[in-house]
């Protein structure tokens, strides 16, 4: 059991657990608000245009009937209304509800995804444009006003061109190493025989 309860410990200590239990939180939040947001604010404006345009209750009202059942009334008569709980139809409102949910959580996610990786790398540049501890005692040594922030992010960036190291030659290609080689192999081959080493003969 000690066994047991230490695995246990580790498995929910661990930090993409603890971030998918966040998100599953703040998901669950975040979709009862734009379930509020769709059917208390935006369905009735959109069933109130349906309703000037062609009458009747708007979304509330379409449905595509394949079986009616009326309600049967006290006196065992059947009434005009119709009883939808024992009746067959396709909830067209409930269908077109589905797809406002869906379009407004991902407009919603895709401004929220914007402005974050916006806002990253804004701060991102801020961070890289702020001078070092290193850059900061160069800056202060050559007079520059540490208040002034223009004034320093310019000086700072004049000042990494100024120690930028100069760039190292390009490595020759393979074609290259290869010409080179061939090159000094014929040279080899065209000199002189009295500088080719002569071949001694062992005694007998």
């Amino acid at each position: 059991m000690k066994k047991f309860f230490k695995e246990f410990k580790a498995f929910i200590s661990r930090g993409n657990i603890l971030d998918m239990a966040v998100g599953v939180i703040i998901g669950g939040a975040f979709s009862a608000i734009v379930t509020a947001f769709t059917n208390k604010i935006i369905m009735p404006i959109v069933n109130f245009i349906l309703m000037l345009i062609g009458g009747g209750n708007g979304l509330e009202s379409a449905y595509t009937f394949l079986k009616k059942v009326y309600v049967v009334a006290e006196d065992g008569t059947f009434t005009d209304v119709i009883d939808l709980t024992k009746s067959i139809y396709i909830d067209w409102g409930a269908f077109i509800t589905a797809i406002l949910d869906f379009l407004i959580i991902a407009l919603t996610l895709f401004i929220i995804l914007k402005v974050a990786m916006n806002a990253r790398g804004y701060l991102k540049k801020a961070v890289s444009e702020n001078p070092t501890r290193e850059e900061r005692k160069q800056l202060k040594a050559e007079g520059v006003d540490m208040k002034d922030h223009k004034a320093v992010v310019q000086a700072t960036a004049q000042l990494r061109e100024k120690n930028k190291p100069a760039p190292e030659p390009p490595k020759p290609t393979q074609e290259e190493l290869l010409t080179g080689i061939l090159e000094e192999l014929k040279k080899q081959n065209e000199k002189p025989e009295a500088e080719k080493p002569k071949k001694t003969t062992k005694a007998k």
